[in-house]
């Protein structure tokens, strides 16, 4: 592929931003249409993925001083439609419908809507009805069921999934814009708060408020940019009408198919990978989908993180920003934002050592894909 990152920029993190999203998803805009070295007038495209409060790309376009789009399009979902948002404006950036593309992703995910949160009567409409009969109406629940079979097919434990929420608030400590960055132990993480069982309060999402934005470009313009790009080497998807009640096994996510794809697409394999931004809004995600991907076998997940092989000297660096677990919810976009700044070798302290590839995943349940990031042209 002939498409680079040539531009990232974001706004603070923060539990209640007093902003509106527009304006949030305006200043990581204009962010990474600086980081990049080039002017307002020279982007012809934009897009986001939303669910509840976001801003459309036309208002965000107009408000960043842009004439005219070429193309802008909003794609509805959360962070399942990550890569898909990636690998598209590649896409139209390949077929030369434009040469430069913002993504971007803006919401209020602490202070605006959350999920879970009812301030009204409930009503739910078309087919999840069905599953409202059992109850289950918010992510922390599907999870939870699905984390629940992993445990009962493969032995895994809450121990486990707290390996994985203690490396990951390692890696946050020493990042500035990370909402938890406070140590985490073993006994900590035990005596958190339930959640859905096996789910604590630690192994969940940290909610924010916030924005990221990603701009892309074709390699006629990333040749002549500030930053160094970081070259897009390909992307997966799968999206299944299964849904969570109907998945055929709770034990694998998306990452089933996807990982056999993507690695298939670039010839590469996980042994290959320096960074990985695994989507990370339940531990157990991370568990499922690193299974998936092929970094260890079923059920080793926990002793891979116990043993260092999912941080700094391991195997694979995983999440060295300490991912939407602690460093905040964006949806899933502030893990290409790592992805980019890791590649160009500027993530200062948490640098992972002349990191050249990264894995960067977005989704969980029976939707999901990935993307390969280089830091050299492929």
């Amino acid at each position: 592929m002939s498409t680079a990152i040539v531009g990232i920029g974001r706004t603070a993190y923060s539990r209640d931003s007093g902003r509106t999203t527009r304006a949030m998803a305006v200043e990581a805009c204009r962010d990474a249409i600086e980081d990049a070295g080039l002017s307002p007038a020279e982007i012809d495209g934009i897009c986001t993925y939303m669910v509840n409060d976001s801003a459309q790309p036309m208002d965000v376009g107009w408000a960043l001083g842009i004439d005219e789009l070429a193309w802008a399009n909003a794609m509805y979902g959360g962070g399942n439609l990550v890569a898909d948002q990636i690998a598209t404006a590649a896409a139209v950036i390949e077929a030369g419908m434009c040469r430069t593309v913002l993504v971007y992703r803006s919401l209020n995910g602490r202070s605006g809507h959350r999920f879970g949160h009812v301030a009204a009567p409930m009503r739910v409409a078309d087919h999840e009805q069905f599953d409202t009969v059992s109850g289950y109406l918010v992510p922390p629940q599907w999870f939870a069921m699905w984390a629940r079979r992993h445990q009962h097919e493969y032995g895994s434990t809450c121990e486990d999934l707290g390996h994985i929420a203690i490396t990951q608030r390692k890696h946050a400590g020493p990042n500035e814009h990370a909402l938890r960055r406070e140590p985490l132990t073993m006994d900590d993480y035990l005596a958190s708060r339930w959640i859905n069982e096996p789910f604590r309060v630690l192994d969940c999402t940290s909610e924010v408020d916030g924005a990221v934005a990603i701009l892309l470009a074709g390699a006629d313009v990333a040749a002549d940019t500030r930053q160094h790009p970081v070259w897009l080497v390909g992307s997966a998807n799968s999206q299944s009408g299964a849904g969570w009640t109907q998945w055929d096994d709770p034990t694998e996510m998306y990452a089933r198919t996807v990982g056999p794809k993507i690695w298939q697409r670039t010839g590469l394999r996980p042994a290959d990978m320096d960074v990985a931004c695994m989507y990370d809004c339940f531990t157990y995600t991370v568990m499922a989908t690193m299974e998936g991907y092929g970094f260890c076998e079923k059920g080793g997940v926990g002793e891979y993180f116990a043993s260092g092989r999912a941080t700094y000297g391991g195997d694979v660096v995983v999440n060295p920003h300490g991912g939407l677990l602690s460093e905040g919810y964006i949806h899933g976009l502030n893990h290409h934002y790592e992805a980019a700044l890791q590649l160009r070798h500027a993530a200062g302290v948490r640098q992972v050592v002349d990191a050249q590839l990264a894995l960067v995943t977005a989704g969980g349940g029976p939707y999901g894909g990935a993307n390969i990031y280089s830091r050299e042209k492929p």
